[in-house]
């Protein structure tokens, strides 16, 4: 895995389109947690997974004061079909050329990173963004099937 951020560093900055004609930016949560999950490719066995676990347990997660974002390198159209698909009940941010993946460090470094930006696949790695907008934790390798309750767990 490449170097991505830590606790307590600041989370940085983005603004995506929302696929809906509108804009999504980092700044938006301000005053409520964040989970940023980042995600190698829509509509795959364990992104599917872990979004339904994510969607599952949205109602309990807002009740924590805290709002989910999925991000990957698919396109808008990509992401509009996966979400409808499932149900998904939280936004999606195409990251297609993997600049807020780098930003967060989970485009991968190296050999690994290079490979990555050529299929343009980022790590599977969670942030919880705290009301502030600083990295609260960071959870590596997400428990796909039950990664809702996971994320509840650290609320």
């Amino acid at each position: 895995m490449g170097t991505h951020l830590k606790p307590g560093d600041p989370a940085p900055d983005f603004a995506v389109a929302d696929g809906d004609g509108g804009e999504l930016r980092l700044a938006d949560f301000r005053g409520r947690k964040l989970v940023l999950y980042f995600y190698p490719m829509d509509d795959t066995p364990g992104c599917t997974k872990q979004a339904c676990s994510l969607r599952d347990a949205n109602a309990d997660i807002a009740a924590r004061g805290a709002a989910i974002v999925g991000i990957s390198a698919q396109g808008v159209d990509s992401h509009r079909r996966f979400s409808e698909k499932y149900s998904l009940n939280f936004p999606l941010l195409a990251d297609t050329d993997l600049e807020i993946a780098r930003a967060y460090g989970v485009a991968g470094s190296g050999l690994g990173g290079l490979l990555r930006s050529v299929v343009k696949v980022a790590e599977r790695v969670t942030f919880l963004i705290d009301e502030d907008g600083r990295i609260l934790k960071v959870i590596d390798d997400p428990d796909c099937p039950d990664h809702g309750e996971e994320v509840l767990a650290l609320l």
